[in-house]
């Protein structure tokens, strides 16, 4: 069950816009890919309200960037595929949260992933940051919750547990712990190592 989260503020210091990619030789030479947006409220926007500022220019710089660093990597075929659905995605959207859906559908299909996805802000949950996990976690009827390193730092557990539901930190893949893959493009792995590398990676960390 993938949950887009997408009722919560824009942060444009995160990466709910922008990526970093890097050559497949060398996976710390990183460079932004950024989408340019439009807060219709400012900085209160939430995601789902974002609008692309420039889809003609978005549609440009993503295609450009993506096949100047991969177009020679191994695995450039399939990736190809999953860049060209968000190229089709920026042409008949307008905001950001509907192509980010794309781009990362477009990459679990390659991983052979078969879930469902809902989205938060059709759900009603709490305000408070894990509450609301919580809350989400019971809302489409899961028991567990999958905690990534970066949420550890600020997760209260009590909420989980006021609601019968528990919460496990799987280790990162093994690959997440080199040099500069904490911050890279989930893109660099599709490309240089291949979809099937990719889901054997998070397999092993996170087994079913």
């Amino acid at each position: 069950m993938w949950v887009v989260l997408d009722d919560v503020q824009f942060n444009a210091r995160d990466y709910q816009h922008r990526a970093r990619l890097a050559p497949p030789g060398d996976p710390v030479v990183q460079r932004w890919l950024t989408i340019p947006v439009h807060r219709p409220r400012g900085r209160d926007s939430r995601i789902s309200e974002l609008l692309l500022a420039d889809p003609e220019l978005s549609r440009r710089r993503v295609g450009q960037l993506v096949h100047q660093y991969y177009r020679r990597a191994p695995h450039w075929a399939r990736t190809r595929d999953a860049l060209d659905e968000v190229l089709a995605a920026l042409e008949l959207n307008d905001r950001v949260a509907d192509v980010a859906e794309v781009s990362a559908r477009a990459l679990l299909a390659q991983l052979g992933w078969r879930g469902e996805v809902v989205r938060s802000s059709a759900l009603r949950v709490s305000d408070d940051r894990s509450a609301r996990l919580a809350d989400l976690t019971s809302a489409v009827g899961a028991d567990t919750y999958l905690c990534g390193r970066g949420g550890a730092r600020y997760l209260e557990e009590s909420p989980f547990t006021a609601r019968g539901l528990t919460v496990r930190y799987p280790p990162p893949p093994e690959l997440a712990g080199k040099d500069g893959m904490r911050t890279l493009s989930a893109l660099w792995g599709f490309a240089v190592l291949g979809p099937d590398a990719v889901r054997a990676e998070i397999s092993a960390a996170v087994p079913v």
